[in-house]
């Protein structure tokens, strides 16, 4: 039976004949976020984590509360500006930029078979052009 483009992209990345209702383990290629960085850097703090993985794997874009709005969204800005720099994040693109998901395709991000993850409920808009993205 042919397989769905999500069970494709599965089976490449997972190493596993992935089909509907099956758990695999991946790794994604891309890992989206954006002006919510900020409470997840703190996160990362209290866990004890002090570095990435694969720092190239993450992009950061701020574009929900831009230009930021009162205090609370500026400090917001600055603390993301000093985690991307912390963590050596150099996939960032600050509020001059646009949409993240424009932003994402715009700069060769996403392509098809790649797996993309994301902290925005639109990450899915990226199966538009073949790739597996939640």
């Amino acid at each position: 039976m042919p397989k769905t483009l999500s069970e494709k992209v599965l089976s490449n990345k997972s190493g596993v004949d992935a089909v509907a209702g099956q758990i695999v383990t991946i790794k994604p290629d891309v890992a989206l976020s954006h002006d919510n960085t900020a409470a997840i850097s703190q996160k990362f703090r209290t866990l004890g984590v002090n570095k990435l993985d694969d720092p190239d794997r993450h992009v950061v874009i701020l574009d929900h509360c831009v230009p930021a709005a009162d205090e609370k969204y500026a400090d917001n800005h600055k603390v993301i500006r000093e985690f991307v720099s912390e963590f050596g994040v150099k996939n960032f693109f600050d509020i001059d930029m646009g949409v993240c998901h424009q932003v994402m395709l715009e700069q060769g991000f996403v392509k098809p078979g790649l797996a993309v993850v994301g902290s925005d409920s639109h990450t899915t808009m990226h199966g538009s052009v073949g790739a597996f993205a939640c």
